[in-house]
């Protein structure tokens, strides 16, 4: 099992989609990795011997950031948009959508489950 920057890809999956596995690496980084290490794209996983999955890692470490690095820089680019009070930063904040989507109705996956209001007047 090939470990690449603390996650380990999947044996059966091709080197392409495995790769997507990582944090911060889509299909086309991915393509871009094994382009420039000179392995096949449909290679599976558990055939990579330890000198390609070497070439892989190194290239991942050298002109990429992925996993806790990219994840620790986008978290503080939120907070730094909450901190400065603008109106992206008061969406993140407040649990909204921040692109300007609607929000009378489909935003449930950003504002959480449906509070139900109870009517006083009853």
């Amino acid at each position: 099992m090939a470990r690449i920057s603390g996650i380990d890809l999947p044996n059966a999956k091709r080197v392409e989609i495995g790769l997507t596995y990582i944090y911060g690496v889509g299909r086309k980084v991915s393509n871009d990795i094994l382009l420039k290490a000179k392995i096949d794209k449909n290679v599976r996983v558990r055939d990579l011997d330890d000198d390609q999955v070497n070439k892989i890692r190194t290239i991942i470490e050298k002109e990429y950031q992925v996993e806790g690095d990219l994840r620790r820089e986008v978290s503080l680019n939120i907070k730094r948009l909450m901190d400065l009070g603008n109106y992206r930063g008061l969406r993140h904040r407040k649990h909204m959508p921040v692109r300007g989507q609607r929000t009378k109705t489909n935003a449930r996956t950003r504002k959480g489950p449906r509070r139900l209001a109870v009517s006083k007047n009853k």
